[in-house]
């Protein structure tokens, strides 16, 4: 049975990168961190991950100046060969900025940075990061952002919508929200939106499926400590989608 092997990127500002890897440790994962100016190409069973963070203190826009990083030739390379690739808040950002993911996350619509939990569920389910959740099981995680609103011209969300890209969408409490697997879907409304992303979106997957960008915090819901662990849900997703029981 194939190991997961897990690349966790860190650059300057980068802080939830020991996040990262202490979730996947509880699942048994080995992870290492791989800095910024680092070129080197990832191994092609790796998952990269490009955590949470303030990258280059947001300067410019969040992202705009962690896509010229060194190590962002070896994602897109590594992306391009089909290796997974997972970009969480700060992640999502330079993900789109990089060009790996349509769209750009402007400022929230309140002007304020928010921390809160949230409710999603997973609007597809043909990729490696969704394969694994139930249908209709509604997650909860934390958000912790300022520029998470999700923005792409009408064309492109439509083009999004009808490949069925959209990996998460932000939903108001269902019956059961947050008891995990089973639980029922609520709706995915104006109050359930915690930053004013366009339809609802809380995370989206390139064209391949191999690349995820999301702004909920997986990794941050990984044990009853920190008020749940349906975050392991995507972990544990990848995990079988590369044959490795979690």
């Amino acid at each position: 049975m194939p190991a997961l092997r897990v690349a966790i990127v860190v650059f300057p500002g980068t802080w939830s990168d020991r996040d990262c890897g202490y979730a996947l440790g509880r699942l048994g994962v080995a992870t290492r961190r791989v800095w910024h100016r680092e070129a080197a190409p990832f191994a092609r069973d790796e998952l990269v991950v490009l955590p949470g963070g303030f990258s280059y203190g947001d300067y410019l826009r969040c992202g705009a100046v962690a896509r010229f990083s060194p190590v962002m030739e070896a994602v897109r390379a590594h992306a391009g060969a089909g290796g997974l690739v997972i970009g969480i808040c700060n992640g999502f950002q330079i993900l789109c900025e990089a060009g790996l993911l349509p769209g750009v996350l402007m400022r929230n619509d309140s002007l304020q940075f928010r921390c809160q939990d949230v409710l999603l569920v997973a609007a597809q389910h043909d990729s490696p990061f969704t394969r694994g959740i139930a249908r209709g099981r509604v997650l909860r995680m934390p958000i912790s952002h300022g520029e998470g609103n999700y923005y792409a011209d009408e064309a492109t969300l439509d083009r999004l919508e009808d490949a069925g890209r959209v990996a998460f969408r932000y939903v108001a409490a269902g019956a059961g929200a947050g008891a995990g697997a089973g639980a029922g879907a609520g709706a995915a409304t104006a109050e359930a939106n915690p930053n004013g992303s366009l339809r609802n979106i809380a995370g989206i997957v390139n064209e391949r499926g191999n690349v995820l960008g999301m702004m909920p915090h997986p990794e941050r819901a990984c044990e009853p400590l920190l008020g749940g662990e349906d975050g392991n849900a995507i972990w544990q997703s990848v995990l079988a989608s590369v044959g490795v029981s979690a």
